[in-house]
């Protein structure tokens, strides 16, 4: 950690057209999301959309929740640094969700559940229930109130203000909607949001491309010449320290994707709010190749980063590669098209952030706290929206003592956890019964030894989710094994 944070920026007088933009798109969102959550009068409704809603929508939300600034900002910046080799994730992200369709999904719809972790009430109680919702709601809380800090970066920048005001901006707009519409609301504005975040990075890379001297094929030539190939997609080295490498990415990357669309509740809530199992598995089996091809367009971005400041290279260079991507978008768009990709890259942090403190919120009152009469229900997951929210607020200002990446220092938080909650759910489904004490062991040995894998060894973080759920199920079937009497076999 440094002795303090890296706030300062070159301000930049936003003309009054883009400001004029800006600000409509962001009220537009908050008014739409209050529009599409209207009626909303129960906690079914608030948390689960009445279960009404088609898949295209719910894969454009899949697909938006996942993106946020992280993605537009933090994902160029890596293919400025080093090469497209981050590309490699995604294909462990598409087998893993499959599995997740198959296995998974028909447990969820399998009775009128509200969130992921109420299958493990049915195979452990309410103890081991309560524990893998209080991982996920600090893991969300940490993991998206950076995310948070990223998308404020360049609100610093067009208004000259300073960080921690821009948090609370941008933090305020998207509790304001999410608290009135609930699910329905965060849904549907992700899919608009996804229309506009991905038209406002196509139109940034257009100017972007036009403004390199010999356009793409100069782009090309200068990344092939550059030391290591910044084209190269893929890694093929078995090393267990290094993060984006093939197998990490295939193996660990499909693990974590089972983890994160399986068993984390942001993603889960989406498929329980479709129509039916069959529009939900479609629309997360889509979702794989719809991020991989986004991730390769984002990485595109910044190897065209990359040959516009070998061109032009900047006064002094850059601290963070977080922020190449939003240096350029504030200093080379033309007047107009800034407040339109401004508003593109907001959506991105919106989307995810308002998915968040929903989900946060539902998970609590149906998880943890008892809370009688539906009325009662309903407003209390409100309020909680309102907590979450500015718990992630202090967590986003908390970001600008961060030194890596951000997207590095988000999908570690979220390995660590998902990883040992996937074990758990693991478990669950093994074939005869495995004792609530054999379950929370489990968990209690996963969260040591993770703890000392991130804190005291080198491995990278897409290995964590593999080796968290391996070491929690190992560690609970031997508990089981030396203390129950009943054996137990893995589903085929």
């Amino acid at each position: 950690m440094r002795s303090g944070p890296c706030t300062h920026t070159a301000a930049v007088n936003i003309h009054w057209i883009d400001a004029t933009l800006l600000c409509a798109y962001l009220l537009g969102m908050v008014v739409f999301g209050m529009w599409m959550g209207r009626g909303t009068r129960s906690s079914a409704e608030f948390m689960v959309g009445g279960r009404s809603l088609p898949w295209w929508a719910v894969l454009c939300s899949i697909v938006a929740t996942e993106t946020s600034t992280i993605t537009f900002l933090s994902v160029p910046g890596l293919a400025y640094t080093g090469d497209l080799a981050f590309l490699q994730l995604p294909l462990g992200y598409i087998l893993g969700r499959w599995i997740v369709s198959s296995i998974l999904l028909p447990r969820y719809f399998s009775g009128e559940l509200f969130t992921a972790y109420e299958v493990l009430d049915r195979h452990f109680g309410s103890i081991v229930k309560r524990v893998a919702s209080l991982l996920f709601i600090i893991t969300r809380t940490l993991g998206d109130g950076f995310r948070l800090f990223l998308g404020a970066i360049v609100l610093q920048h067009v208004a000259d203000i300073d960080m921690n005001t821009a948090i609370i901006a941008l933090g305020i707009a998207t509790i304001i909607y999410t608290f009135a519409g609930g699910i329905r609301a965060v849904i549907w504005t992700d899919f608009i949001q996804f229309v506009v975040y991905m038209v406002g990075a196509a139109i940034a890379f257009g100017i972007l491309i036009n403004s390199i001297e010999g356009g793409w094929g100069a782009v090309t030539e200068l990344a092939h010449a550059a030391d290591g190939d910044k084209l190269r997609i893929f890694h093929f080295d078995f090393d267990l320290t290094g993060t984006y490498l093939f197998w990490a990415g295939l193996i660990g990357g499909g693990v974590l994707a089972i983890g994160t669309h399986g068993v984390d509740q942001l993603m889960v809530q989406r498929y329980l709010s479709a129509r039916s199992q069959g529009e939900a598995a479609l629309a997360l089996r889509l979702s794989g190749f719809v991020v991989l091809l986004q991730f390769a367009f984002f990485l595109l971005i910044g190897t065209a980063l990359y040959a516009y400041y070998i061109q032009s290279p900047p006064p002094e260079p850059f601290a963070k590669s977080d922020r190449v991507f939003a240096t350029f978008i504030v200093a080379k768009m033309p007047v107009g098209v800034l407040g339109i990709v401004l508003g593109a890259l907001f959506s991105a942090a919106m989307s995810t952030l308002s998915s968040s403190l929903n989900s946060s919120a539902t998970v609590l009152v149906n998880d943890i706290l008892k809370t009688d009469g539906d009325r009662s229900r309903l407003r209390l997951a409100k309020w909680l929206t309102i907590a979450f929210g500015v718990a992630q607020i202090v967590v986003g200002i908390s970001g600008q003592w961060l030194e890596s990446s951000v997207i590095g220092s988000v999908l570690a938080i979220q390995s660590f956890t998902t990883g040992i909650i996937l074990g758990v759910f693991a478990l669950g489904l093994a074939k005869g019964k495995v004792g609530t004490d054999s379950a929370l062991a489990g968990l209690v040995v996963g969260l040591i030894v993770m703890s000392a894998i991130k804190f005291g060894t080198p491995l990278a973080w897409p290995w964590f989710a593999l080796v968290g759920s391996s070491v929690t199920f190992c560690a609970g079937w031997m508990h089981n094994k030396l203390f129950n009497e009943e054996s137990f076999l893995i589903y085929d």
